[in-house]
């Protein structure tokens, strides 16, 4: 399986690879921009990502404008089945979390800090994970 990691923060990004790289072939991109650039590039090479993990705030391009890219970017070209994306951020805002899921149509939301216990549990959500 393939996943890719959204996020412009060093520690965060280092953080997330070292949870994944066990479970999936992981992709590391620095804003929403190369988020959107990967996603159709993996679909290119007729290797596309199951997961996506991506930061909210990011400069450039944020998150979720990058995630309704890529739904639209599915939509429009009938990728199924769609690229499961956990939405990651610092802020447990109500009204963010809420504009995730319904504008973005994200597969889960996680606030950091990230523990590998909760990401797992997500993963097992989502169908990506065997316990």
């Amino acid at each position: 399986m393939r996943a890719l990691i959204v996020e412009d923060e060093f520690l965060s990004r280092k953080v997330l690879r070292s949870f994944l790289m066990t479970l999936f072939d992981v992709d590391i991109v620095v804003n929403g921009r190369e988020a959107v650039d990967a996603f159709e590039l993996s679909h290119a090479e007729q290797r596309p990502y199951d997961l996506i993990l991506m930061d909210i705030m990011m400069p450039e391009v944020d998150g979720i404008e990058a995630l309704q890219k890529i739904r639209s970017i599915e939509m429009d070209k009938g990728y199924r089945p769609r690229v499961k994306v956990i939405m990651t951020t610092a802020l447990d805002d109500p009204q963010t979390v809420i504009k995730t899921f319904y504008d973005g149509e994200a597969s889960a939301y996680i606030v950091k800090p990230i523990a590998k216990e909760k990401l797992y549990n997500e993963l097992e959500k989502l169908g990506l994970l065997n316990k």
